[in-house]
């Protein structure tokens, strides 16, 4: 059997699932018509766990695996509880005797567990296990990309700061200086452009030290040793940068929001706008309240009630938990300075699950959200790779131009987290050397898409058609209005051409026709916009 190098992490996970002939015996499958066997255990999870049998491991091998295979690489196994959401009220030698049964089933199946938490209740016993695979390479390295959102003064550049180098805030900024592009920004403290810092885990679920003083420059190492990268998208708070976060949010397809929220200041100013932002593009969102060790008590406590207010209410209809120990590790609330709720803060990054299902059998889409011009390699983009797989080497087209055109070119190269890989599958933020292309041949809100001679170029839009919601407008929005629209890294000007009522209002929804003001783009149909 020959796997292809570029399917390395797809065959690792295969070759966990079992074949289901040596165990049939043990259990019976249906099928729903959509093609997918479901395993109908005969047995209970407990009897299983509690038996020795080679039969009982060899259907929790599969079992596992399979959980893993559809966690992206891992999974949050919760000991204690059966399939069906039942507890097994497990003895404290009950539980021994699981946990040393799963242990020797993941083992055998050659992955990692880390016990996250254990608790207790009326001598009955359970808790939550992290099962990850042993990456062999960075091309199989679990990501998990979080934008940071927040009112100015929050505490967003200072928290990635303090949890990505794993050392306190001074008081006075000193963490979040990393993280700044320009030095206006660290003159002033305040993010004007795109961020991005990174923090990684290794299988056993502990946090992969930070290399000291190089900074950004040691992304390579963490990777290195790291089976699982959160990558956090550091974004403004200023009301005058909304346009670079609304890009942000939109262009490095996060799968969590962060919302930060000062303690003392509580939900103000851009707050509110970000966390409209996060539920209209349907991002799951987990919030954090800072700078705790400068609020008084009952100033937290009405944060913390005007925040389950909002959440609660017709718009957001959210219900918020809130985190105080392990056991409930999805809100938080932290300090920089004192360190007080970041131990929780990182127990629950690392349990992050992987929410988007990503195609990597499909035809190959990347979208491009920055563009560099590196000395002796030529123009290089950057973005997330939507669908498909693609290695080094191959031709590409890349488009659409001013006039709608898509030109050839080749894969030089393909960078991740800044190590240098063979492949890139969907779901990755991953960097291209591109061959022959010139910087100015190259623009934000391009596609790179496969390059197939049966198959035409893709189809690019000058006119589209999008079903809208007017979240909030001060006044009435007529034919020929224009706005900046920005879906995915496309962000041009488009005027609406037409819609069936008169006019649109604060609440309204519609269907509307938009025109793009400058040159065509390429929009996948189902596409999310936001102006």
């Amino acid at each position: 059997m020959t796997i292809d190098k570029g399917d390395q992490l797809d065959a690792r996970l295969a070759l966990l699932t079992l074949d289901s002939k040596q165990y049939n015996s043990e259990y019976s499958t249906t099928n729903d018509g959509t093609g997918e066997p479901h395993v109908m255990h005969e047995r209970t999870l407990k009897t299983r766990l509690l038996s020795s049998q080679e039969q009982d491991i060899l259907v929790l091998k599969d079992f596992l695996s399979m959980r893993i295979k559809e966690g992206g690489g891992e999974t949050l196994f919760e000991l204690g509880i059966e399939d069906d959401g039942t507890p097994m009220k497990l003895t404290k030698n009950d539980y021994d005797r699981c946990l040393q049964t799963i242990l020797r089933v993941a083992n055998e199946l050659g992955v990692d567990c880390a016990c996250i938490n254990k608790t207790s209740r009326s001598d009955t016993y359970s808790g939550h296990l992290m099962f990850r695979i042993i990456p062999t390479s960075v091309e199989d390295m679990l990501e998990i990309r979080v934008a940071v959102m927040g009112n100015v003064d929050a505490g967003k550049s200072t928290t990635i700061g303090v949890l990505t180098q794993d050392v306190l805030d001074d008081g006075r900024g000193k963490a979040r200086m990393g993280l700044f592009r320009h030095l206006h920004e660290r003159e002033s403290g305040r993010t004007s452009s795109v961020g991005g810092e990174i923090i990684g885990f290794d299988s056993k679920s502990c946090m992969v030290p930070h290399p000291g003083n190089s900074g950004r420059k040691g992304w390579d190492e963490i990777c290195s040793k790291a089976s699982k990268i959160i990558s956090f998208v550091d974004l403004a708070g200023h009301e005058k940068y909304l346009k670079t976060t609304v890009f942000g949010i939109t262009g490095n397809s996060p799968d969590f929001v962060l919302l930060l929220i000062g303690g003392n200041a509580g939900v103000i100013g851009m707050a509110k706008e970000h966390l409209g932002l996060a539920l209209s593009l349907g991002i799951p969102l987990f919030i954090v309240i800072t700078k705790i060790d400068r609020t008084p008590p009952n100033v937290l406590a009405d944060t913390i009630k005007n925040l389950r207010t909002i959440l609660k209410s017709k718009a957001c209809q959210k219900l918020p938990l809130l985190v105080k120990t392990t056991d409930d590790v999805v809100n938080s609330v932290v300090s920089n300075v004192t360190g007080e709720g970041l131990p929780l803060l990182r127990t629950y990054l690392n349990a992050l699950p992987s929410v988007n299902k990503y195609n990597t059998n499909g035809a190959f889409h990347f979208e491009i959200n920055d563009i560099f011009s590196v000395p002796f390699v030529g123009t290089v983009v950057s973005g997330c790779l939507k669908m498909g797989t693609i290695h080094v080497g191959d031709k590409v087209l890349y488009g659409p131009d001013y006039f709608g055109q898509f030109t050839t070119t080749t894969i030089k190269s393909i960078q991740r987290k800044r190590i240098s890989v063979p492949t890139a599958r969907a779901g990755q933020s991953v960097t291209f050397a591109l061959k022959n292309v010139r910087r100015k041949m190259v623009r934000k809100g391009m596609v790179l898409v496969a390059c197939d001679k049966d198959v035409p170029p893709p189809k690019v839009s000058r006119r589209f058609e999008a079903e809208i919601r007017i979240l909030y407008h001060s006044t009435t929005i007529k034919k020929k209005y224009q706005a900046m629209v920005h879906c995915g890294s496309v962000r041009q000007t488009a005027q609406i051409t037409h819609f069936e009522q008169k006019v649109l209002r604060t609440g309204d929804r519609a269907t509307v026709q938009f025109e793009f003001i400058k040159h065509p783009e390429y929009l996948p149909e189902g596409a999310k916009l936001i102006r």
